[in-house]
């Protein structure tokens, strides 16, 4: 049986590009609901090694979250300006238009 952090790896490489998610959303799709906090820990320490499009998860109010020096703001709000993701000055993004939920269905959209 996977463990937690696999699982969370496979859900993080399935959102498709041009589209965002929630840490929450993350956790729940890899099985472990409220475990938001450890997906953000699990992207800080795999991300770059594995090559996951991290950019792509944002908290659940749809604002860039992450306080990582690594991994700035600004940055994140560039990747997913090249992806075609509008992001706010204040680096908020619609999760209405370009939210993914897990379901496929949700491409078409975002």
């Amino acid at each position: 049986m996977p463990i937690f952090k696999d699982k969370v790896i496979r859900v993080v490489q399935q959102i498709p590009k041009g589209c965002v998610t929630t840490y929450g959303t993350v956790a729940t799709l890899a099985g472990l609901p409220r475990g938001g906090r450890l997906v953000g820990g699990i992207l800080h320490f795999t991300s770059d090694e594995l090559d996951l499009p991290w950019q792509r998860i944002i908290n659940r109010f749809g604002y860039i979250s992450t306080k990582c020096l690594e991994h700035p703001k600004a940055l994140q709000k560039a990747l997913l300006e090249m992806e075609g993701v509008e992001v706010s000055d204040d680096f908020v993004v619609d999760l209405n238009k370009y939210g993914w939920w897990g379901d496929e269905k949700d491409v078409d959209y975002c």
